[in-house]
């Protein structure tokens, strides 16, 4: 089983959605489509769904062609960021309505109601309505209803997005459990960065209509070909600086901050450095944290995290700690920054490795 996007663009107008797209997904996948908002995701999944047609290309589905295939003719599910239930159907009747059309027998989908419900935690709440739920068993209602049908192919587009912090947390574990004895393609699509960590499998990073890296997600994640890619795989913003290298030392802003590494390959010249968040802490963390100096212009406290803008030089820079640490706007305080996970970028912003 796959899916395959060849040559895939989506124009509306004068304006293009989708740029040429090539793309291939493999069975018992789940493969994350990561990007900001308008990065092209939703129109990606239409056209994998079938519920739009592409301007150009052709999708291949188990190597047939099934462009232009409206999606009642595949075997596919899909649950969207609001979630969307029948009003006048209890839990139960939502649930089954997929196996109802298929005119599975009445034993059969009571059975199979029951193992997603027990799933997905919902079996106490069968005989309700959608109206006597929180948003979170509203959104477990669609996945179960999505899940039940057997799809071969199952997209969902920011299924966790209406959901409060800790279902979040919970769903994520539980999404890939969900898929593990399943003969599927799981397509997610996500803002969050931190979605694709957790749920793991394949990511691809989507930029204004681009899909600038498909790959394993740790992959993706600590490899970025590209800086566009690296900038799309961090929340908080990636820090990006202007380097130059001489000999074995690195210096950002005019020596304003330098370091070394011995064994360093790359060729002297400048170099972009990224560098996330969470490697500039309130903390010495590594063996290589060297210490810069910042003048505070942001203090904010999430749960056990410490969010802190400052100013170095000409570069205003963010950091991620663990922690309370609380810091006053305008002191200059110190930080700490772990050279060891830098990732270095040459004049065509691809990535370049240093040893």
């Amino acid at each position: 089983m796959s899916l395959e996007l060849r040559d895939i663009e989506k124009k509306v107008g004068q304006e293009t959605h989708i740029y040429s797209t090539n793309l291939k997904l493999e069975k018992n996948t789940i493969n994350i489509l990561l990007g900001s908002t308008l990065a092209g995701k939703t129109s990606l999944m239409k056209i994998m769904a079938g519920l739009d047609k592409p301007t150009n290309g052709e999708i291949f589905f188990n190597n047939q062609n099934v462009t232009g295939i409206k999606v009642q003719k595949r075997n596919v599910s899909m649950v969207y960021q609001q979630f969307i239930n029948y009003q006048n159907f209890t839990v139960f009747e939502n649930i089954a309505s997929p196996l109802k059309i298929l005119r599975i027998a009445n034993e059969e989908i009571k059975k199979r109601v029951g193992k997603i419900a027990e799933l997905l935690k919902l079996s106490a709440m069968l005989d309700k309505k959608p109206s006597e739920l929180s948003g979170g068993q509203q959104q477990r209602t669609a996945l179960a209803r999505a899940l039940i049908k057997d799809s071969d192919l199952i997209l969902l587009d920011e299924p966790l997005a209406n959901l409060d912090f800790k279902l979040r947390e919970e769903l994520r574990e539980e999404l890939p459990k969900l898929f593990e004895d399943r003969e599927c393609i799981v397509v997610y699509a996500t803002t969050e960065p931190t979605d694709a960590l957790l749920i793991g499998g394949y990511t691809a990073t989507l930029l204004e209509g681009k899909i600038v890296q498909y790959g394993n997600t740790l992959e993706v994640y600590n490899k970025p070909n590209n800086l566009n890619s690296a900038k799309v795989f961090s929340d908080p913003p990636m820090n990006i600086a202007e380097v130059n290298k001489s000999g074995n030392s690195f210096s950002i802003n005019n020596d304003n901050f330098k370091w070394k590494i011995n064994s360093s390959k790359l060729k002297d010249g400048n170099y972009t450095v990224g560098i996330r968040p969470h490697n500039i802490t309130t903390y010495k963390e590594g063996n290589n944290s060297l210490e810069i100096k910042g003048k505070i212009l942001i203090s904010e406290l999430s749960g056990s995290e410490s969010l802190i803008h400052f100013t170095n030089g000409k570069y205003n820079w963010v950091s991620l700690s663990n922690g309370i640490h609380q810091k006053k706007i305008g002191n200059l305080e110190t930080f700490y920054i772990n050279v060891d996970e830098f990732l270095y970028f040459d004049q065509n912003n691809r990535l370049v490795n240093y040893v």
